[in-house]
């Protein structure tokens, strides 16, 4: 980050003095990657929309939570997205969802592209697949490249927790992938796990 701009601590006390800029600031700065978390959890575009508007509607309410000791601002925003991604998934258990992803248009290779959009839905396909606590440590740490240190901290859990749930999450993954359209994610990107946790 530019170390002429203000953290994301400056722009939350600002917000907290009364400062809307301040908030304006911080939305821009987190919006994208909270909707993309719970884009990627849920499987539905309009699900991550209700969530991140809940996220930073939370953080009004809610900002004097944040506690610097307990991890970064983002982990503090992930862990509200991932307990409203939870909630939303409970509400909808049981009903079918279809992935609402959207993919770049299509390039001067068409073969090329289709190969390759059928391997990115593959690849969704099976991360949505995967229990949720397993599911939520591959988007945070596979797909939003979060240490592991960030990803316990928006989870609430133990360092070596986030380890080992990336560890089966990532021979669970290996497992689905295995014999589908995917052969160079399975072959190159995604280790199978060598014990169960």
């Amino acid at each position: 980050m530019d170390p002429q701009l203000p953290t994301d601590e400056d722009l939350l006390q600002q917000m907290l003095a009364g400062d809307e800029e301040a908030f304006a600031a911080l939305y821009r700065r987190r919006q994208a990657g909270v909707f993309r978390f719970a884009l990627h959890m849920s499987g539905s575009a309009a699900a991550a929309e209700d969530v991140t508007q809940e996220v930073f509607l939370s953080l009004m309410r809610d900002a004097v939570k944040f506690d610097p000791r307990r991890g970064s601002l983002a982990a503090f925003l992930y862990g509200i997205a991932r307990n409203q991604v939870l909630r939303a998934l409970d509400r909808h258990a049981g009903r079918s969802s279809q992935a609402e992803y959207e993919l770049a248009a299509p390039d001067a290779d068409p073969l090329g592209h289709l190969t390759r959009r059928e391997t990115v839905e593959t690849v969704r396909a099976a991360v949505l697949s995967l229990p949720v606590h397993y599911r939520e440590v591959v988007v945070l740490c596979e797909l939003h490249e979060m240490d592991y240190a960030q990803a316990a901290a928006a989870l609430g859990c133990a360092l070596g927790t986030v380890r080992s749930r990336l560890h089966r999450a990532r021979g669970l993954l290996a497992e689905r992938l295995r014999g589908a359209a995917a052969p160079a994610v399975v072959a190159g990107q995604i280790k199978p796990a060598r014990c169960s946790v």
